[in-house]
């Protein structure tokens, strides 16, 4: 069964870039619904189409700081299940923690990528269609920012190299699968790290989407 076509609400300030990524997602089938170049007109157009995903910069108009990423946050607030993928330049793990923490309980999925380290046009697809279903990705630059700042300190510093690995690549946004191919293991071994993980972070069945929360612990560290 082919999959259902999404309805995206796009939140650009660059006007050839914004106008491309309109062609290219139209072009593979899915439905942007409104596109824009303000940050308020962001939360309007959301309003208004009440989108399955939100495509936004983080530095935008009106005041050309970081008026993206707070119109995300705000959005992820108001609206618990709508997914909201970033497309920035800015490779700052400040920016991804905000993100997640301002919709830590939400449902929809999130996703944090850098529009210069896209490698080709499947992969951002590809994360458009994960986030959209509830997947969270973040691009692997950011992951390694954190991992090359981080100190071996509580609670992560419990976390076996494995465990650590794991929750790395968790936060990647790869499926059990892909963390077994990329370790060399089978997934029930990536199962119970994954299982350890979310004992050693204290998180239990009733902390809603673990995954996220243990991705979130992985980069305020």
């Amino acid at each position: 069964m082919a999959n259902a076509r999404l309805r995206i609400v796009l939140a650009e300030d660059a006007v050839l870039l914004r106008e491309g990524l309109i062609e290219l997602l139209e072009r593979f089938g899915q439905e942007v619904v409104a596109a824009v170049g303000d940050s308020r007109d962001l939360i309007k157009a959301v309003e208004e189409h009440r989108p399955d995903i939100v495509v936004t910069d983080v530095r935008m108009p009106p005041d050309f700081n970081d008026d993206g990423l707070r119109s995300a946050m705000e959005l992820r607030l108001r609206h618990p299940d709508l997914a909201v993928l970033v497309l920035t330049q800015y490779a700052a793990t400040a920016y991804a923690c905000e993100l997640l923490e301002a919709g830590e309980h939400s449902r929809g999925g999130l996703g944090y990528l850098l529009k210069d380290r896209i490698g080709g046009v499947a992969e951002f697809l590809e994360a458009v269609e994960s986030v959209s279903k509830g997947g969270t990705v973040i691009d692997p630059e950011v992951v390694r920012l954190m991992l090359r700042r981080r100190q071996m300190n509580e609670p992560l510093g419990r976390l076996t190299s494995r465990e650590r690995s794991v929750l790395g690549l968790m936060a990647e946004g790869k499926t059990n699968a892909d963390i077994a191919a990329a370790l060399h293991v089978s997934q029930p071994t990536v199962a119970k790290s994954i299982g350890a993980i979310f004992l050693k972070l204290g998180l239990s069945e009733g902390d809603g989407h673990r995954r996220v929360l243990a991705v979130l612990t992985f980069l305020r560290s």
